[in-house]
């Protein structure tokens, strides 16, 4: 196995000779771990398609689930995209730096492993000083998908890469733990009116504000799974986010979900289960179980999914083998904490009523 560097560096001012160290292994095809402000991302040279296939490989991701290419100036945009419309270059000049990856008619330059054999690119220009400089040195687009194995909860720190993927891929550049905490809005500008795959960082409403329409895949907002033939969005087909234990989501207004979920937990711990409670600030005072922990405050969702796949990780850590979960309100980020606990449950979701 081969060993995993780590690079430790400053998020705001990086050390130009470590990332430097971090862009050789890019343009020799290796991999390199990196931050964003939204997930660490697993970063390959998008335009080697064998250093792309080694990216799959260490993930054991998929062959159909296209990673996302980050770029840090928007000319490579028109180098790996087919047509860009005014409304692209709207959002391009609104949202990036940002949580928001936008789809577009690939170029023929774009291998077909990078995007996952279809006629789309997935691209996002991030908004964090360590990934923009590795994409400059690296002198590349770098296709980078989360850094974590499939189907795991992706890394909002460097430990969590390392938990999944150490001796797996070349290096990790450690800048400490992400900001926003849930991976980029995907919004699909194909077709017409554009349509949103994925939630994520940039809400729902904030590109409404910006375009005149936009569209929500059923996908987005679905509480049980969709059949889907070809993924053109990461976090669309396959499992996702998913932590080692058994997970069970409790829907329904605040009032009602805690009776809902104290009775799961007793149902659970009745057959000999480990059994963790995900709350809220405003519900942890009424259980109790084997481990509780609080999201954050509902008030405060940018704060809830900041923590959410932290949390997801340190229930495995603890041990437990059931976590019955509450859910928040579908705005704002909420949008996509609700899309990741619901796929992170499997579907498995019961409404709490009155």
């Amino acid at each position: 196995m081969k060993k995993t560097l780590v690079l430790t560096v400053d998020s705001q001012q990086p050390d130009t000779e470590k990332i430097a160290v971090a862009a050789t292994i890019i343009k020799k095809g290796g991999l390199v771990a990196f931050p964003t402000e939204t997930v660490y991302g697993l970063g390959a040279d998008a335009l080697n398609g064998k250093a792309v296939m080694a990216l799959f490989e260490a993930k054991k991701r998929p062959l159909d689930n296209p990673p996302i290419v980050h770029v840090c100036d928007l000319n490579d945009v028109y180098r790996l995209t087919q047509n860009v419309s005014e409304e692209a270059e709207r959002l391009m000049k609104t949202f990036w730096p940002g949580p928001l990856t936008l789809i577009f008619r690939r170029s023929k330059i774009v291998p077909d492993v990078t995007v996952a054999g279809l006629d789309t690119i997935a691209i996002r220009i991030p908004r964090h000083n360590v990934a923009l400089e590795l994409i400059r040195k690296s002198g590349c687009p770098i296709a980078a998908p989360s850094a974590n194995l499939a189907g795991k909860p992706s890394p909002t720190s460097a430990k969590h890469v390392l938990d999944d993927l150490d001796g797996r891929v070349d290096a990790v550049l450690d800048a400490g733990p992400t900001h926003i905490g849930v991976e980029s809005t995907v919004l699909d500008l194909t077709i017409d009116p554009p349509q949103i795959l994925r939630p994520g960082g940039t809400p729902y409403e904030a590109l409404l504000n910006a375009i005149e329409k936009v569209e929500l895949n059923p996908v987005v907002v679905a509480d049980r799974a969709l059949p889907i033939e070809k993924a053109r969005s990461p976090g669309t087909k396959h499992k996702h986010y998913a932590p080692n234990a058994d997970m069970v989501l409790v829907e329904g207004e605040v009032e009602v979900v805690p009776r809902k979920v104290k009775e799961l937990v007793r149902l659970y711990r009745a057959k000999g289960r480990r059994v963790g409670v995900l709350g809220t600030d405003e519900t942890v005072r009424n259980y109790t179980a084997d481990v509780v922990k609080s999201m954050g405050s509902r008030s405060d969702l940018a704060g809830v999914a900041r923590n959410l796949f932290r949390l997801l990780r340190e229930f495995d850590a603890e041990g437990v083998e059931v976590i019955i979960a509450e859910s928040v309100q579908m705005k704002g980020l909420g949008l996509a904490v609700m899309n990741r606990l619901r796929k992170a449950s499997g579907y498995k979701i019961i409404k709490a009523n009155t």
